[in-house]
């Protein structure tokens, strides 16, 4: 992620926000200190992707997924 010193987030600011958009967010620094990250709103945080639902459709549940080993997991019981 991209760190800029204040002066230059001024100077670039509306550069840097299309990127943000783009879902590259940036750091503004103040010495050198990081004081705020500004990412896309809809963006997921650093290090993680969107995932629900990316498999919707790829595979069904048995009917009787509840039910699936339940006579190997019994004999393994003793039941």
């Amino acid at each position: 992620m991209e760190s800029v010193n204040i002066h230059e987030a001024k100077t670039r600011l509306s550069q840097l926000l299309a990127k943000a958009a783009q879902g590259e967010g940036f750091v503004i620094a103040k010495a050198g200190k990081p004081i705020a990250k500004v990412t896309a709103i809809d963006s997921p945080d650093a290090g993680q992707q969107k995932r629900l639902g990316f498999m919707k459709g790829q595979f069904k549940v048995p009917e009787d997924f509840d039910r699936m080993g339940e006579q190997e997991i019994a004999d393994m019981f003793g039941a």
